[in-house]
């Protein structure tokens, strides 16, 4: 069973040490409108200003130890591997790294998000 507090979802599951997860809900943001509240899509026609004040807000609430990686998820099979942050948004599937402190953040709608992840 997760826990929610604002603006997320902590999932009860077990997972190696020093590997987190939360699944952010719509509460505790700033976006307005058909967007309210926590938005986090910066490709969905949204305020540039609001989603960027949401990120920060969850970074915040996470304690994240830097900016996330953010993927955008799309129907296909391609897996970006992550070391730096990218310059823009990536598309792909699905999101790897082995690298100690980076922050993996997956955008999804209709799809299931799936976290796997090893033991080190």
């Amino acid at each position: 069973m997760a826990t929610e507090e604002a603006g997320y979802w902590v999932p009860d599951w077990p997972v190696p040490y020093g590997v987190r997860s939360a699944i952010t809900v719509r509460s505790g943001g700033v976006s307005q409108g058909a967007y309210a509240s926590l938005n986090l899509g910066d490709h969905v026609g949204d305020a540039p200003e609001a989603v960027a004040r949401n990120r920060e807000r969850l970074r915040t609430m996470l304690e994240l130890p830097g900016e996330p990686r953010w993927l955008r998820q799309v129907h296909g099979t391609g897996v970006a591997a992550l070391t730096v942050a990218p310059a823009r948004a990536l598309e792909a599937d699905g999101a790897v790294t082995a690298i100690p402190g980076v922050v993996l953040a997956v955008l999804t709608a209709d799809c299931l998000p799936v976290l796997a992840c090893g033991g080190g």
